[in-house]
């Protein structure tokens, strides 16, 4: 049989008093009073909504009175019967008189702040991640009232779509945007702290490489040998010879590329370290490109998109080519190839710090990124190297030596 609750009165009220820890004074309905440690009477109201229990602030004793209180509460269940969640509705007006404060309006200040920093293409992946998997759920709210189950709530409906490691990558995203409330003072913390340990873990996944030399030499035979579109086979060479990030690669512009020179000037736009990139061309890459400039139509795009007029090539050409040249297993991936001549060219006795500033990496140290220019001499000598070894190999590949 349920308890019956006795309504509370004015007197009570008025006359409780503080006892050292905070008890509650219930109403009824889910009504109740919290008495504070320090004397401090506070209205709440529990509540059931979408099959979820929750609990809304209503406000402060005496400035709230106890009839306003139970009006409260009647405004709530007839919110229930309509539909609608009291705690998202209360948190949506709050949102519509201070909304310069609200999540997306905090993160879309943040991502200006930052993006100048980052490449196009990373600024486009924060702003849709944003987009798809936060603002729905939280963009509305003030970044103030956001509380740890809310972060959760945004993350369990990621993970229930089995997206565990996008999970990850929200939460970080979502916790440098409450970070950047609190230090621009439109929030007290960062709740997305607290939610951090209720992540489901993710194991980290290295791209698949080949890193030993037998297994190159059969992989570029089998790259000559894909029957698909020639713009992927050349762009799966291209890659190999010269170990760019597929998305700083795929995006080159005729305009970028100098054979007379033999320089290819990668924009910063384009690269991870928001920095200008120079890419030694040897005689292979100058091939390369000569023939690919025989096939080509009107794009001012190297490697264009033939679905999509006026954008370039997307990754997962690469990435479906490079399962079919394996035999649908993930035995090498298209960034792979950075793996594969980092490997090599270590073991080849290369200066590490050239081998890096190729690859355009975070410099160790104080300075921090390598510069276009840093090690150029030595650059050209490598790649020349790195290119005829390549060259020797499709040479020896028994696939090579069957066409």
């Amino acid at each position: 049989m349920p308890r019956i609750v006795k309504p509370l009165t004015d007197a009570q009220l008025k006359n409780a008093k503080p006892q050292g820890k905070p008890y509650k004074l219930s109403d009824g309905g889910g009504l109740y009073v919290t008495v504070t440690a320090e004397g401090s009477k506070l209205w709440r109201l529990k509540y059931r909504c979408s099959g979820l229990e929750r609990t809304i602030a209503l406000g402060a004793y005496p400035a709230m009175t106890l009839a306003d209180a139970r009006e409260k509460r009647e405004e709530a269940k007839r919110q229930i019967v309509k539909g609608l969640d009291p705690l998202v509705e209360k948190r949506a007006a709050q949102a519509k008189e201070g909304g310069r404060d609200s999540f997306k309006t905090v993160a879309q200040e943040w991502i200006a702040k930052q993006s100048n920093r980052w490449s196009a293409s990373y600024a486009k992946t924060v702003t849709a991640r944003l987009e798809n998997d936060a603002y729905p759920k939280i963009g509305h709210l003030p970044v103030g009232a956001i509380r740890a189950a809310d972060v959760l709530e945004m993350i369990a409906a990621i993970e229930k779509r089995k997206a565990f490691a996008l999970a990850v990558k929200v939460h970080q995203l979502v916790s440098k945007v409450l970070q950047y409330a609190v230090v621009t003072a439109r929030s007290e913390r960062n709740v997305a702290a607290d939610v951090r340990s209720a992540l489901t873990p993710v194991q980290t996944e290295h791209l698949a490489a080949v890193t030993a030399e037998d297994d190159l030499k059969d992989l570029l035979g089998r790259i000559d040998a894909y029957g698909g579109s020639p713009w992927t086979r050349y762009a799966l060479n291209l890659l190999a010879h010269t170990f760019l990030r597929p998305s700083a690669m795929l995006g080159v512009r005729w305009a970028e590329v100098d054979t007379d020179a033999r320089v290819w000037s990668v924009p910063a736009a384009r690269m991870k370290m928001r920095r200008d990139h120079i890419v030694p061309l040897t005689d292979a890459t100058v091939g390369i490109f000569e023939a690919l400039r025989a096939i080509r139509g009107r794009s001012e795009f190297v490697f264009p998109n033939h679905r999509t007029e006026g954008m370039p090539m997307g990754a997962s050409a690469l990435h479906s080519a490079m399962r079919n040249i394996c035999d649908g297993k993930e035995a090498h991936t298209p960034h792979g190839f950075r793996s594969t001549a980092s490997t090599l060219l270590h073991e080849k006795g290369y200066n590490s710090d050239v081998i890096e500033a190729q690859l355009a990496h975070k410099r160790p140290g104080v300075r921090g990124i390598y510069h276009r220019g840093d090690y150029l001499a030595e650059r050209r000598e490598m790649m020349a190297f790195w290119s005829q070894y390549l060259s020797d190999l499709r040479e020896r590949s028994p696939l090579q030596q069957r066409a």
